[in-house]
């Protein structure tokens, strides 16, 4: 049951942050199906590697889901790097809807829940979970906060964005030291993250965490570009 639930929650979770960054974003319509297309691409690449059982391989000489939690991070800075229309296009959304979009980091409860069922062990559910729950339920506040007077704000949304990055970083790490098998398990005994490598919840590592790194990276771009303003 719970896995059906887990299915549905993030899948709708997905979807939702998807449509809401690209239809925000100032690309004429044959670069916003562009945009679709290629995160549809990721997403069934994310869910086919999920069905092979890739990514609890221990003979991998790097963990599989670290590159699908890393690449899409490096893809998106790499090109806005190099190109002035991609940067613009990311830091015209909204730093509301960024904060917003984090409220529901709460399905890192589905993390304790499956703790709770002895399918995940160690530290990594409680510090990932927990942590996620946090960051999701004080982005509710934030966004209103910030969507009233995101200047005044601009010091809360900094260590709201440096907790929430901090939180992602520390949830892969722990989820790799924490893989059965791993030359670098430390945690976990025999069940550990065992859990998160196969569907639905590898979509968390694969899909969610990408993503919500990427928005920590524009917000931190926002606010720099915010204080900056201020001092000019």
């Amino acid at each position: 049951m719970l896995d059906l639930i887990g299915t549905t929650v993030l899948t709708a979770a997905i979807a939702v942050n998807l449509n809401a960054t690209i239809t925000m974003m100032p690309l004429s319509s044959a670069q916003k199906l562009t945009m679709v297309a290629i995160a549809g691409l990721w997403i069934g690449l994310a869910i086919a590697l999920a069905t092979t059982g890739i990514y609890a391989s221990t003979t991998t000489p790097v963990p599989v889901v670290g590159v699908m939690a890393g690449l899409p991070v490096i893809v998106v800075a790499g090109a806005a790097l190099m190109s002035a229309r991609v940067r613009e296009a990311l830091m015209a959304l909204p730093v509301t809807l960024l904060i917003g979009l984090n409220i529901m980091r709460i399905v890192g409860g589905f993390m304790v829940l499956l703790a709770l069922q002895e399918r995940l062990s160690g530290p990594f559910p409680q510090f990932a979970g927990w942590g996620d729950v946090i960051v999701g339920l004080t982005a509710i506040p934030l966004t209103v906060a910030a969507a009233r007077n995101f200047p005044g704000n601009r010091g809360a949304v900094l260590a709201w964005n440096i907790f929430g990055t901090l939180d992602l970083i520390t949830a892969v790490s722990l989820g790799v030291a924490s893989a059965p098998g791993s030359p670098i398990q430390i945690f976990g005994d025999t069940i550990g993250s065992t859990a998160m490598w196969s569907l639905p919840w590898s979509s968390i590592p694969t899909l969610l965490v990408p993503f919500y790194l990427v928005t920590h990276g524009i917000i931190f771009a926002k606010l720099a570009q915010a204080n900056r303003a201020a001092v000019a």
